[in-house]
């Protein structure tokens, strides 16, 4: 089998562990020099990965926001920006989505089994739907990504994406941005749920990187002998 794609993880949170609030409105946790920042490693990364709460929730566009990394990226012979990725347990995806609709690079669906025609129906025009089992699991996409040629792949989250990539020992760094104030609503989205993570008091995951970034600070973890640090 192809080796798997290298899996760097990227988050931002509150002091008490939370990715958003309650409210309609996204909470914007990160400082225009993070999100540059994080512009920077969408550039270097072959493929996005968000799941599909994420898509209806956020909205995002999961572009390469700089032209000049987008020039550079050009001038390798690679698209302006990465491959985009989702993944959806329902099929639900509306084709009018940012995700879909903005940048001309290739959408990557991964839907359940059960909803593979639902999920054709409604985006089948604007992406590629991929059958990945029931349910969906990160090793499943991972091995098809990486026939199609990924090599490093970015997962923006949310939670429960993360969640499922850790518990499942196939991430290999995690970028782990703190915003300097609490949310403090237990209704809000934390950045992981419960779970067996094979880091733990007795085996600690190690630290590469801690760097103030304006009014927020960045912790970078290796978390597997790929991630070489420094």
């Amino acid at each position: 089998m192809t080796t798997r794609p290298y899996v760097l993880l990227s988050c931002a949170m509150s002091i008490d562990g939370y990715i958003d609030d309650a409210s309609a409105e996204r909470l914007l946790l990160s400082n225009d020099s993070d999100l540059d920042r994080v512009d920077a490693v969408r550039a270097a990364c072959d493929a996005i990965l968000v799941g599909a709460a994420t898509v209806r929730r956020d909205d995002p566009r999961l572009l390469v926001r700089s032209a000049r990394r987008r020039a550079d990226r050009m001038a390798r012979g690679l698209p302006p920006s990465p491959v985009k990725v989702t993944v959806t347990g329902s099929g639900d995806l509306d084709p009018a989505a940012r995700f879909f609709t903005f940048g001309d690079g290739t959408k990557l669906v991964y839907c359940a089994s059960g909803v593979v025609e639902k999920a054709r129906e409604q985006v089948g025009e604007v992406a590629t739907v991929v059958d990945g089992g029931d349910p969906v699991t990160p090793d499943v996409v991972l091995t098809d990504l990486a026939d199609r040629g990924v090599r490093r792949l970015m997962v923006e989250g949310g939670g429960s994406l993360h969640c499922q990539f850790l518990t499942a020992g196939l991430a290999d760094e995690l970028h782990l941005v703190v915003a300097p104030f609490f949310v403090g609503d237990r209704r809000a989205p934390r950045f992981v749920g419960d779970g067996r993570f094979p880091w733990h008091p007795g085996r600690r995951a190690r630290v590469v990187e801690v760097r103030q970034i304006g009014d927020v600070v960045l912790t970078r973890y290796a978390l597997s002998d790929r991630c070489a640090g420094g």
